[in-house]
């Protein structure tokens, strides 16, 4: 049987097409690690991306080590994904001279089988294999996102302010407004790798949450 794949299976979620729509995200489960700083630089976001996907895999090759958790199913591990934020404003795409000022908070869902307890056997089986990672800075949390609107970026990073400003005309359109407040920030899903794709064929999900005037 194919390993379930979230992307498939929920594509209103991680599949919107380039024109803007309106999705109400409900809650999921999240391994997150918290930081600031540029992205491209700060050794703290590689650590966390680091963090998060040996955990993630962990998880899923549980099936092969004896831990296998209850409840388990194979699945393909999804997408990273990023909250962004300034501490000084909500985030309106224009991030050029102020990367080093973001707040983010990186996540890779993982299915609800994923208890406290499979989480930390997760992380002691990360430490005996890489013991220089700090699994310490990762926590299993339940997030619920609520009444957003999404659409898809294809290219550089660096050029979502033209998809952001396309959003927020969609946003004001349909009688809403982007209400950034906790953990209800500007969303990124990550569909591509940058290290293997063209930055002019990157996909990125932008998703904004909102609220009806």
């Amino acid at each position: 049987m194919a390993a379930f794949d979230y992307k498939k299976e929920y594509k209103e979620l991680y599949l919107p097409k380039e024109k803007p729509c309106i999705v109400d995200v409900p809650a999921m489960r999240f391994i997150m690690v918290d930081g600031k700083g540029d992205p491209n630089t700060s050794p703290l976001y590689k650590e966390a991306v680091e963090v998060l996907y040996s955990l993630s895999y962990s998880i899923k090759m549980s099936k092969k080590s004896g831990t296998q958790p209850e409840g388990y199913f194979d699945y393909v591990v999804p997408p990273l994904e990023g909250l962004w934020w300034f501490e000084d404003n909500t985030f309106d795409g224009s991030v050029i001279g102020r990367k080093d000022e973001f707040s983010w908070v990186m996540m890779i869902r993982v299915p609800e089988f994923v208890t406290p307890g499979v989480f930390a056997t997760a992380r002691e089986s990360v430490a005996k294999k890489k013991p220089g990672l700090d699994t310490s800075k990762a926590r299993l949390e339940d997030f619920t996102e609520g009444l957003c609107a999404q659409i898809m970026h294809i290219g550089p990073y660096d050029d979502e302010p033209r998809s952001v400003a396309v959003l927020e005309k969609f946003i004001h359109e349909n009688g809403c407004r982007t209400e950034m407040s906790g953990m209800r920030q500007h969303h990124e899903i990550y569909l591509g790798d940058p290290r293997k794709t063209a930055p002019e064929k990157l996909k990125t999900v932008i998703r904004h949450p909102i609220v009806k005037i």
